[in-house]
């Protein structure tokens, strides 16, 4: 049982302090004691929590919008920000938003969508529907919505010999395209994707050029892009949207867990200009509501959490010290037999464990190897974020890191080596086996 937090420790009951390496689940981007935070919450709630937008705004709502629309890529335009409660809450309504989009702009026939194996979207029917991770979606396979595929751009298991960064990302990207016309791009609403893949692929950055291709693609046909950055937006990749680093920017961006930083529950979806004006020019409302939306204790909380990711430059400190964690992965497991890719971007990175480096051949999901390292490394006083099915939706096991954007040079060297650690001593255990060293990208 946790009673108290300090910077990026959790400390439980009994005394025993956690240092937090994956933010629980990438949320905790200021670790856990943000004074400044706490005091914009208790002002908040000391003014009003909370008003119902059918009939009322508030300031810290309209605050946070100017915020997000100000700072998003400049290509979304004078859009517009809608508020919820969860990531998965954001992924339904962004759905919505893509089929009112087409309604008012005289497109009914726009009903499919197009997602990517091995994603993740949320937990709700609707976000499990166009997420593409295969365990978790099998208990409800029967009752969600029909939806089609193309693979992730997956450098590690889906790189060709020989083939450069840019001439995959190319080739990747063009599975969209085909699945277009495949289906009649005519009728497909919204092609959705993560920037940065996070829980179900490990922190999978997009070669050079995918996605301004699949922008490119999506403007050709008139399909609404997309992007799920409820694990990789708000500064996690190095910038406030993980988009900016590609050079273009979604019809409808979801964002959550770093929004709030765990303070409050809050989630957000920016609409793009486009978008917006199309409903305004149509019917001129918005044709989905949450009792919760625009909190304003949530968006006190979030505005204050952007403010001080601002205010402390904390953008050149996630980069910065995601460089270290890049260095200090390698140097602790990149020449292990097991580890077979380590990958991510600014502070989100993860290393993938495989039976046979070789053949990348991964270990039966049975063997529990990422949640074995998750247990081994808790026990050692340190939080890591396991995964499986990143190499057929079932087997393949990743360790996801994800420290706060306050964390410092020592605790960088204190997580790598305590990972590295837990990691080999694992391994040890089921007597891992495996043939020649592969190159790690």
């Amino acid at each position: 049982t946790i009673v108290a937090g300090e910077g990026s420790y959790l400390i439980a009951s009994d005394g025993r302090r956690s240092l937090d390496a994956c933010g629980g689940a990438a949320v905790s981007c200021l670790g856990h004691s943000e004074l400044r935070v706490r005091e914009a919450i208790r002002a908040q709630l000391d003014r009003v929590a909370y008003t119902h937008t059918g009939f009322f705004t508030n300031e810290p709502a309209e605050a946070l919008a100017d915020y997000l629309v100000s700072h998003a890529p400049s290509e979304t335009g004078e859009g517009r920000v809608m508020y919820l409660g969860s990531g998965s809450e954001a992924m339904e309504a962004a759905i919505k938003l893509a089929r009112q989009y087409h309604l008012e702009a005289g497109q009914p026939q726009r009903t499919k969508l197009i997602a990517r194996h091995f994603s993740y979207h949320g937990n709700t029917l609707g976000a499990l529907a166009v997420g593409g991770h295969a365990a978790r979606r099998a208990p409800y396979d029967p009752m969600l919505i029909d939806v089609a595929y193309i693979d992730p751009c997956y450098a590690y298991r889906y790189r060709q010999p020989g083939e450069d960064d840019e001439t995959f990302g190319r080739r990747m990207a063009d599975q969209l395209e085909a699945k277009l016309i495949e289906l009649g791009p005519e009728t497909v609403a919204a092609f959705i994707a993560e920037p940065v893949v996070g829980a179900t692929l490990g922190t999978q950055p997009a070669a050079a050029g995918y996605f301004k291709r699949i922008r490119e693609i999506c403007d050709t046909h008139g399909v609404l892009f997309i992007a799920d950055e409820v694990m990789s937006g708000m500064g996690r990749t190095g910038s406030l949207y993980a988009l900016d680093q590609e050079g273009i920017a979604a019809d409808l961006t979801t964002m959550a867990k770093g929004l709030g930083g765990g303070f409050q529950p809050i989630a957000a979806v920016l609409a793009s200009a486009k978008l917006c004006d199309a409903i305004i020019r149509g019917s001129g409302r918005l044709w989905n509501g949450h009792t919760y939306m625009s909190h304003a204790t949530s968006c006190a909380g979030a505005l204050a959490v952007l403010k001080v990711i601002e205010d402390d430059d904390l953008l050149a400190n996630v980069r910065a010290r995601g460089g270290e964690l890049q260095q200090r992965l390698t140097a602790e497991l990149g020449d292990h037999p097991n580890i077979g890719d380590i990958r991510g971007r600014g502070l989100f990175w993860s290393f993938e464990i495989v039976a046979d480096r070789e053949t990348r051949k991964p270990f039966d999901a049975k063997s529990r190897i990422a949640d074995r390292i998750k247990d081994t490394a808790m026990d050692d006083g340190i939080m890591c974020y396991p995964s499986q099915g990143c190499a057929d939706g079932i087997n393949g096991d990743h360790v996801l890191i994800a420290p706060a954007y306050i964390t410092t040079t020592a605790e960088i060297e204190e997580i790598a080596s305590r990972l590295g650690r837990a990691t080999e001593r694992v391994l040890d255990e089921v007597g891992a086996r495996a043939g020649p060293a592969a190159a790690v990208h």
